[in-house]
């Protein structure tokens, strides 16, 4: 049988429930929620450092989500629709950020850009710069000793060494190259994708995939960033694995960040976007993510830097010309890399 309960049973029973919502509402509050990829949260990159600083300064709590590489994060939040649990955004480059901002998924970040320092310079009500590098092909001097001084002769050696490159649908570092090769040859771009095409041992979905195989010895070649070199030089005392310099110039990449629309409502948005440009998190930057740091230091950089490649020429699409053309870049590519 069953009795109606007293209303003195139910106050307490009504009070635990309203401190147990007030208690996880306050849990939510305190909750940054970023998406990257996955060598930012690699036990050797910057998002144990990030984690740990930004942690001391907010007492929240900050969850990284990883997937593949930058261009997996915009695909995830197109099929997330929206209704994404990332506050931050951290990942994209400026290939992609014409292309994010239309989605409709960001918010303006509402934070000064004094302490932002990125060639060229920067102003974006949305997308946050956090690093920059350009992109190179890395090699293994023991394997390679006369590398190729330029992107013709390195393409014309049809026979020469194996690379490891990625994905452009996947990875940033992919669409980069894909957009380097357009950027130098426009039109007879298909040209170069064929050329390239014979030198290509596998394609990976992401930049920690190939840079494993060029490490392990399995390819002498990979598709990196001038700044890459510093990490064996640092970490491993060699001098061993280097950038090519390319006299036709580089394709550059600078890395952002954003708040999505929902995690414009929490305050940690803004305060972990405002963090990115300052001390705590760029001194972090350099030689964990292996980049340039894109905001305001409080220490020199590695002398392991002092000698990287600096390209004389950058290379660089604007974001709308990708936007607008990446999809059908991309199908060519892909015509052309299958055959």
């Amino acid at each position: 049988m069953h009795t109606r309960p007293s209303v003195r049973l139910l106050l307490p029973l009504l009070a635990a429930g309203l401190l147990a919502s007030a208690v996880h509402t306050a849990d939510a509050a305190e909750t940054l929620t970023v998406y990257t990829y996955d060598s930012f949260t690699a036990e050797w990159g910057p998002g144990p450092q990030v984690e740990t600083a930004f942690e001391a300064e907010c007492g929240c709590d900050l969850r990284f989500v990883s997937v593949a590489d930058g261009v997996a994060l915009l695909n995830r939040l197109r099929l997330e629709g929206g209704n994404t649990d990332a506050d931050i955004v951290l990942g994209f480059d400026t290939n992609l950020t014409a292309e994010a901002r239309e989605t409709g998924f960001f918010a303006p970040h509402g934070i000064s850009l004094d302490a932002v320092s990125v060639p060229g310079g920067w102003n974006d009500d949305v997308f946050v710069p956090f690093d920059y590098s350009h992109f190179a092909i890395v090699y293994d001097t023991e394997t390679i000793e006369n590398p190729p001084t330029s992107m013709a002769e390195f393409l014309a050696n049809e026979d020469g060494h194996k690379i490891a490159i990625q994905d452009p649908r996947t990875s940033t570092p992919g669409l980069g190259l894909m957009l380097w090769l357009k950027k130098l040859y426009g039109d007879e771009a298909p040209d170069a994708y064929a050329k390239l095409a014979n030198r290509v041992l596998t394609v990976t979905p992401g930049w920690s995939e190939a840079y494993g195989l060029f490490t392990n010895g399995e390819v002498p070649m990979v598709l990196s960033y001038t700044t890459s070199p510093a990490v064996h030089i640092v970490l491993d005392g060699t001098d061993r694995y280097q950038a090519m310099a390319f006299e036709e110039g580089h394709y550059m990449q600078i890395e952002v960040a954003a708040q999505t629309t929902a995690g414009a409502e929490n305050p940690l948005s803004a305060q972990f976007l405002s963090f990115m440009t300052g001390p705590g998190f760029q001194d972090i930057i350099p030689e964990t993510n292996w980049m340039m740091p894109a905001g305001e230091t409080s220490k020199p950089l590695n002398p392991a830097f002092d000698g990287l490649v600096e390209p004389e020429i950058t290379l660089l699409f604007d974001p709308q010309t990708v936007a607008e053309n990446r999809a059908a870049w991309t199908a060519e590519w892909l015509e052309v890399m299958s055959r």
